[in-house]
């Protein structure tokens, strides 16, 4: 199949320019494009600003119509202030550019930069490095000697551009909104996350290769695998789909069928052929989310599919072609599933390329609050209705959400589903510290029949939220020895072993019961609840 060559070239004002019978005489790069036989364009995409330039526009056009009858040309009005502004050109060529639908599965795509000022050839080079152009840079040249009908020569080149720092600050700003997509908006505070973004941010845009990433359930495996596409699709270099798959889901014969597809009567109950996820995520990206729970089988045929971009549809001895970017996702560590004979080393070693690890929402406490934020502003968005919290509900809502004590054991995932409850129940548009109480009293309920719950909630309930969180990691410790001792005095004697040895008398047991008598506790209850009781 043909691909359609498709150049971009901006309106030669004054190399582009003749008149009469004696332009023929001269060499014109825009008309030259159309003259050479190795190389045919099928498009040409000329900027031209209309009301300047019209009549010169009009010529150049029919003329390379005339040289090369197989070449369409489509002209796009832009109007340049200041052919000199840096700022200004990268800025309309930037939105051109968007707004531009680019098809680069069909077509190759060159920009010629051999018309238009210095400052728009700079432009275009850093366009096309950032993949906002998603093709090459192309350069032609008159003839030694100025003939009748000579092409002259053409080239792909590469421009050395890195002295213009205030360009290079645009591109660097571009980086920081394209990482805020990654983040999904959300002003994240912690440190290493932030850093892993940036390097994800970076593999994304410059690589094709498979990317694992890893973290427990909730933690946003999947979100971050649709923004990567998202980021890849802005730059033009998926033009396919994002396909997300749930490999937990896929059990028995019916798994090969779902990922690699099938043909009519490959089995029974097989009426019509399956395309299947693999032949579906084809040009786009493909995530397969606990990919540690494909079976053996699933996974030989996977790693054929990456390697060779080829395989086999159940039921068919014909192969498909499917060539995909590949994310994977697992709850699991995939280095103990290889020893233990569940995964095969040789895909692993073929994923474990750029692997990352989502930390969860205990790992960032600090990212709490503008995640809080981020799925409020989600919700009102969603039900086109404008929640709030009032300053108190808040407070207490975020002091609850970053003890240490917390259990979110779905992660965002949890700390999202809060936020949708709260924000549902509001009345007049405002979370109150009521409907707080009551989310933070079901929270604690589902903590405590999952077993995930502190011994300090089994102990003092919401008067929990009224310790500061010294004397709750302190009070914590003590539950703990005193779940394990025999006694009181062995309890005390435990936590006091230092300080009693500076003492002329010792009586740990007193100790421990007055200490415990601060929080209005006694050895009976704090055992109990220690042991879970």
């Amino acid at each position: 199949m043909h691909r359609q060559q498709v150049v971009f070239g901006m309106l030669g004002t004054t190399l582009d320019s003749g008149r009469g019978p004696g332009r023929w005489e001269k060499w014109r790069p825009t008309v030259s494009l159309g003259m050479h036989e190795d190389f045919l364009v099928d498009r040409l995409e000329l900027l031209v600003d209309e009301r300047r330039y019209q009549r010169l526009a009009d010529v150049v056009t029919e003329d390379v119509v005339q040289v090369s009858p197989e070449t369409s040309v489509r002209r796009s009005d832009m109007y340049l202030a200041d052919p000199w502004d840096f700022e200004g050109v990268y800025a309309t060529l930037h939105d051109f550019l968007r707004g531009y639908a680019f098809r680069p599965e069909d077509e190759d795509y060159y920009i010629h930069i051999t018309t238009g000022s210095h400052v728009a050839q700079i432009c275009w080079f850093l366009l096309a490095e950032s993949r906002h152009f998603p093709g090459r840079l192309l350069q032609t040249s008159p003839p030694r000697k100025q003939e009748s009908g000579a092409a002259g020569s053409y080239a792909v080149i590469d421009l050395d551009l890195s002295r213009y720092d205030r360009i290079a600050q645009r591109f660097q700003q571009q980086q920081l909104e394209d990482r805020a997509l990654l983040k999904h908006g959300i002003a994240t505070r912690n440190a290493a996350f932030n850093r892993m973004i940036e390097q994800i941010e970076t593999v994304a845009t410059r690589s094709k290769a498979p990317m694992l990433l890893m973290g427990p359930t909730g933690a946003g495996k999947s979100q971050l695998a649709r923004r990567v596409f998202e980021l890849k699709k802005l730059k033009h270099q998926l033009p396919g789909r994002f396909v997300e798959v749930n490999c937990a889901t896929l059990r028995g014969d019916g798994a090969m069928s779902a990922l690699f597809g099938h043909v009519k009567g490959a089995y029974t109950g097989a009426g019509s052929d399956r395309a299947g996820f693999l032949r579906s995520a084809h040009q786009g990206l493909l995530f397969l989310d606990e990919i540690g729970e494909l079976g053996l089988d699933e996974q030989a045929l996977l790693l054929r599919a990456l390697e060779e971009k080829r395989f086999p549809p159940v039921g068919s001895d014909k192969e498909v072609e499917s060539d995909f970017q590949l994310i994977a996702g697992t709850n699991r560590d995939l280095q103990t599933a290889v020893a233990q004979g569940r995964f095969r080393d040789d895909l692993l070693t073929r994923l474990n390329l750029w692997t990352y690890r989502l930390p969860g929402l205990s790992e960032r406490v600090e990212d709490i609050e503008p995640n809080l934020d981020f799925e409020l502003e989600r919700w009102s968005r969603d039900q086109h209705q404008r929640v709030a919290f009032n300053r108190e509900a808040r407070t207490r809502f975020l002091a609850f959400a970053t003890r240490p004590e917390a259990r979110w054991a779905g992660n965002f995932r949890d700390l999202g589903a809060s936020v949708m409850r709260m924000a549902t129940l509001a009345n007049a548009g405002r979370i109150q510290v009521e409907s707080v109480d009551e989310e933070i009293a079901r929270l604690r309920g589902l903590w405590r029949e999952s077993g995930a719950s502190s011994p300090l909630d089994r102990l003092l309930g919401e008067r929990i939220d009224t310790l500061d969180r010294f004397d709750r990691v302190q009070l914590e410790e003590v539950v703990r020895v005193c779940a394990q001792a025999k006694s009181l005095s062995d309890a005390g004697r435990t936590l006091f072993a230092v300080s009693r040895t500076q003492r002329s008398s010792t009586n740990d047991a007193d100790r421990l019961r007055k200490y415990l008598a601060r929080f209005d506790l006694d050895w009976d209850q704090v055992r109990s609840a220690g042991r879970g009781g």
